[in-house]
């Protein structure tokens, strides 16, 4: 059961191109918005889609993936764990944001012949 411990899995479309980071320590930081979508049927019988949009970073070799493969409106498979990050914003006010910590990427968009 520990497996399934804070586990997150989406497939969706990237909202934006990775916002690539590069620290002088070597690490690499890609950052981006995911977009799910769950359609159903309402009472009234409408086919109604419902869009969920999903902060996601990577770190590493995941992130080197990202920058070298993936673009705007591109469809990929998502593995990770949510992390929520706690700041103070320039009032002193705490800020709160969850995001999804990517571990593994799979690319399911095809890419067109150059």
């Amino acid at each position: 059961m520990n497996a399934l411990v804070n586990r997150v899995q989406l497939i969706g479309s990237l909202g934006q191109d990775p916002e690539i980071k590069k620290f002088d320590n070597g690490k690499v930081l890609a950052k981006f918005s995911m977009a799910t979508n769950e359609t159903y049927r309402n009472a009234q019988g409408e086919k109604v889609t419902e869009t969920q949009w999903h902060n996601v970073i990577a770190w590493g070799s995941t992130a080197g993936i990202l920058e070298k493969y993936v673009r705007k409106g591109d469809r990929i498979g998502i593995e990770g764990k949510l992390v929520t990050r706690q700041w103070e914003d320039k009032e002193g006010g705490k800020r709160y944001t969850t995001e999804v910590v990517a571990n593994d990427v799979l690319l399911l968009s095809q890419k067109k012949a150059e």
